[in-house]
């Protein structure tokens, strides 16, 4: 078994990224990196100018011959923007209970 983390990257990642879509391009939708720590700040790298990318675990259930995903942060709409802040369920629905 290695050591390595190896990473499949998403749609999301390739399409917002400029410089993941050429490494797309190049060298394949997937990637090995020597740790975790690495393709976390490959992702760190690859971002910027309001693309937000981050690796993902893939979830114990999933049997792939992978260990992560690069992802674009970006769902709907820009949270840091827009003034949203995390809410508890009852703040959420109006429920007291």
């Amino acid at each position: 078994m290695t050591d390595a983390y190896r990473v499949a990257i998403k749609p999301s990642a390739w399409q917002r990224s400029r410089t993941v879509g050429e490494w797309v391009n190049r060298e394949g939708a997937r990637r090995r990196f020597a740790s975790k720590a690495l393709a976390r700040e490959w992702a760190r790298a690859c971002s910027g100018h309001g693309v937000h990318l981050w690796v993902q675990d893939v979830p114990d259930r999933e049997n792939r011959p992978i260990d992560g995903y690069l992802v674009d942060g970006a769902r709907g709409t820009d949270r840091a923007t827009d003034g949203a802040r995390q809410q508890s369920l009852a703040e959420q629905t109006d429920n007291p209970d």
